[in-house]
């Protein structure tokens, strides 16, 4: 039986900017689907730092106050439940809709409607939207989306080869542990920076050494490499660009920053190494081949845990303790059904 009486849904509600505490699950009205939408109810989405670091609005500061404008300059109001990955089964379709139908399992991004911490979510037909195959579980899917189209459009710039030396700082999250099966299928020496409770982890993911950042200077070490992913953001990218061989690629994935982008940009312009910052836009191509590679086993996704929508506070707090290893999932619907 549902759990939403009539037209109303439960749903985690973001009241405010600030800790994890500001999210209350809450009766609200179910959405109902315009004309290019379709109504999806959700079994499984995701939680990852970039929920987190909006619920507590900790925007790049060239778009603060757009941002507070757009949402809400004192708290949240345009945008009031967040989650940006979603997987489920599609209720209902506008007039519009020629994409998917009733029934129809699929997975994939809400875009800046936000909403998928809900039983249910209108998204757009032209949304990054595709179908969940029947080998691809529910969780797995919710989780794919972000870090899946991150590390491939990293991997692509990169254009990693056989043979060459790949560091990637932040290793153990949901982009960094894509990006180490991507470069180990493309024939490169893998070097893993994480905090030591994930080390294992990504040996078994295939890294060829692994650094805890806690007990050792990754910049200080003589080794160069072809590439450099700095999923984190917290070393100056001057000592990164030391670390990187004549010919080297910095790929910065965590910064939104003008300063860091300036250096990149006369780094590339003054020496052979180059720099590359901007984030996936993404298509409907590259998840559903993101797909492929996970239900052909080529691909493992990492699933750390998973909470219930009551809990999805404990999941925002799970993550910025640091110890998440690849992604932690809100489970909407409790089934095993896939």
């Amino acid at each position: 039986m549902d759990s939403y009486l009539g037209d109303r849904m439960k749903a985690v509600v973001w009241t405010r900017y600030g800790p994890p505490d500001v999210l209350k699950l809450k009766e609200v009205g179910k959405p109902v689907p315009k004309e290019d939408e379709v109504l999806i109810r959700v079994h499984a989405t995701s939680a990852f730092a970039g929920d987190c670091e909006l619920r507590r609005f900790q925007v790049v500061p060239s778009f603060w106050l757009v941002m507070r404008l757009y949402i809400g300059l004192t708290r949240p109001k345009r945008i009031t439940i967040l989650g940006q990955e979603v997987a489920g089964v599609v209720e209902a379709a506008g007039k519009g809709v020629s994409r998917f139908k009733v029934g129809d399992k699929v997975f994939g991004l809400t875009g800046m409607s936000f909403g998928g911490y809900a039983e249910y979510v209108c998204v757009a037909k032209d949304a990054l939207l595709v179908a969940k195959t029947d080998d691809l579980t529910f969780k797995e899917a919710a989780v794919l989306s972000v870090g899946g189209l991150e590390a491939l459009h990293f991997s692509k710039r990169a254009n990693i080869h056989n043979g060459q030396s790949v560091l990637i700082n932040g290793a153990g999250g949901s982009i960094g542990t894509l990006a180490l099966q991507l470069a180990k299928a493309s024939g490169a020496t893998v070097t893993c920076v994480d905090s030591q409770i994930k080390l294992d982890m990504l040996k078994e993911l295939g890294a060829d050494r692994v650094l805890d950042y806690t007990k050792e200077d990754i910049i200080s070490l003589e080794e160069r490499y072809d590439v450099i992913f700095d999923l984190v953001g917290k070393v100056p990218i001057s000592r990164l660009m030391r670390s990187l061989k004549e010919e080297g690629l910095l790929i910065l994935g965590n910064s939104g920053l003008f300063a860091p982008k300036l250096y990149g940009l006369w780094t590339t312009i003054s020496s052979k190494k180059k720099v590359v910052s901007n984030q996936s836009t993404g298509t409907t191509e590259e998840l559903e081949g993101l797909r492929d590679l996970v239900t052909s086993g080529k691909v493992r996704l990492v699933i750390d845990r998973s909470f219930p929508l009551e809990r999805t506070a404990d999941a925002h707090r799970y993550i910025e303790e640091g110890s998440k290893k690849g992604n932690a999932v809100i489970s909407v619907v409790d089934e095993p059904m896939s």
